[in-house]
């Protein structure tokens, strides 16, 4: 089964395992004397893996790789995912890391008849647009057999929410029913959230890991409150849970927090390998609860590569080496791996934040302790002559990228910079960005208002960015002639360091 897998039941696997099947699968290392060559490699849940060389992964980030995972890459790029008949391994391993996964979020496992389904993406928002028409038709399924209008669809989500959500809910035709953000809370109230919920509603997307400030969204609140409204109307309203980014780092950080299939409204997830899954930019995933909230009518069924096949997917062809690259992660490091690397990341993070508070200079955004993404967003205190974007300016002297960005809809008016802090971010790397932070701000102190208005200008003259709005063709807003000079970037939107 191609770009559809099933997250093998515990039911299945015991009697499997009853019978004494051998599966075919199973491969031996080259490791002699070690117990892995006596013992299957793992197929169904990352391993507990012990000793120090499954974790001496001090330079494993997305934006690298060991040299064994990029030769792998290499000798796989030629791979269509797709031609399950020629690379039936490539497939297989797919579906070892939806299993993985599923597990990862605890996805129901005790009936072989409700057995979870997942599928590879090219990233999230591929991921998120499959799940948004999964809930679209499964609404639209009910409605019709209910002998009810089904053509004024509705997803509730947080302002807060990334670009995809945006894309999605448009390339759908779906009204998006968004819960504002507040200063005194940047990302998704689910008490106004559920407000929101009617008839129309097809689903509540929940974030885990703001994009803006990296807070993890209360879903398990959202769950009660939906379950509490589904109930007194008769509705059969589901979660979709966002964790592009937290979903690689709360199961091994927080592993208490509910926010996952042990929920029950919580009907799907899609989380992006190539961001703290530890994979390079070209893989992402999409997990839902059981077949019942997939819809058979979006899954097609062809056999002209030479088997019977099932696809959910929004391309065709796509090259097997992401995925491929995405397993060797997942068995090199186990979960003791992540979970070092990430906690290590979380406490490089609190770090930071401390020494930014410590300045008096900043205001800390982000949650801290491992209670939201290993990330540091932070403001500068009072009224200033120069900005958050000057500051990001100033740093980009010293070679460093640290993007600065306005909030969401009606908070658009806080301006931020955020840190996000990656595997390659050492305790020494910190305090080095940390004395260019304070260096950028006593330079700015003396320069005065002209010279900085000087600088902005020069700045948006010859950005890259410049090429494509200074189009002599192309008349100039009302708002942007009003708005104040403050940064490069349009003032409604984040900037594009902030995916």
């Amino acid at each position: 089964m191609v770009f559809l897998s099933n997250a093998i039941s515990n039911a299945r696997i015991d009697a499997s395992n009853a019978q004494d099947e051998v599966h075919h699968e199973s491969v031996s290392t080259t490791i002699y004397g070690t117990r892995w060559a006596s013992e299957d490699i793992p197929r169904f849940e990352m391993p507990q893996l012990d000793g120090n060389p499954a974790l001496n992964l001090a330079t494993f980030v997305t934006t690298y790789m060991e040299d064994e995972a990029e030769k792998l890459m290499t000798e796989n790029l030629s791979k269509n995912f797709i031609d399950y008949e020629e690379y039936p391994q490539s497939v297989e391993l797919c579906n070892r890391c939806v299993n993985m996964i599923a597990r990862l979020y605890h996805a129901p496992m005790h009936s072989a008849d409700e057995e979870a389904l997942g599928c590879s993406t090219v990233g999230s928002s591929e991921a998120i647009i499959l799940a948004t028409l999964a809930m679209k038709r499964r609404w639209q399924n009910s409605r019709k057999e209910k002998g009810l209008p089904y053509d004024n669809p509705n997803l509730v989500l947080g302002a807060n929410c990334q670009v995809a959500w945006h894309k999605a809910i448009r390339y759908l035709e779906i009204e998006p029913r968004e819960v504002e953000c507040t200063e005194e809370m940047l990302y998704m109230d689910p008490h106004k959230a559920v407000e929101l919920v009617n008839e129309n509603t097809i689903g509540v997307c929940a974030i885990l890991g703001s994009t803006y400030t990296g807070h993890y969204e209360d879903v398990k609140t959202l769950n009660t409150l939906l379950e509490a409204k589904n109930e007194a109307n008769g509705w059969d309203i589901g979660i979709h849970v966002d964790a592009a980014s937290g979903g690689f780092v709360a199961p091994f950080i927080v592993p208490d927090l509910e926010w996952d299939f042990r929920l029950s409204r919580v009907v799907s997830i899609n989380v992006s390998g190539h961001k703290y899954g530890l994979t390079y930019a070209g893989v992402g995933w999409a997990v839902w609860r059981s077949a019942e909230y997939l819809p058979k009518s979006l899954i097609f069924n062809i056999n002209y590569l030479g088997s019977d096949q099932a696809s959910f997917t929004l391309n065709f062809s796509k090259g097997a080496a992401h995925v491929i690259a995405q397993y060797y992660v997942m068995i090199r490091l186990g979960q003791a791996g992540f979970r070092k690397i990430m906690s290590n990341l979380t406490a490089t993070a609190d770090h930071l934040a401390d020494k930014l508070r410590s300045t008096g200079r900043f205001t800390i955004m982000s949650e801290s302790s491992g209670r939201g993404l290993p990330l540091v967003a932070f403001r500068l205190n009072g009224q200033l002559h120069y900005n958050e974007f000057d500051i990001s300016t100033k740093l980009r002297e010293r070679g460093w990228i640290v993007p600065a960005y306005t909030m969401a809809p009606n908070v658009e008016h806080i301006k931020m910079l955020r840190v996000v802090v990656r595997e390659d971010f050492s305790r020494s790397r910190c305090e080095i960005l940390v004395k260019d932070i304070l260096a950028a701000l006593h330079s700015l102190d003396e320069v005065d208002s002209l010279a900085i208005a000087k600088k902005r200008e020069h700045h948006a003259k010859h950005s890259h960015s410049s090429l494509f709005s200074n189009n002599p063709n192309k008349p100039a807003s009302k708002a942007s002639k009003e708005t104040e000079f403050n940064t490069t970037e349009d003032p409604k939107k984040p900037a594009q360091g902030i995916c």
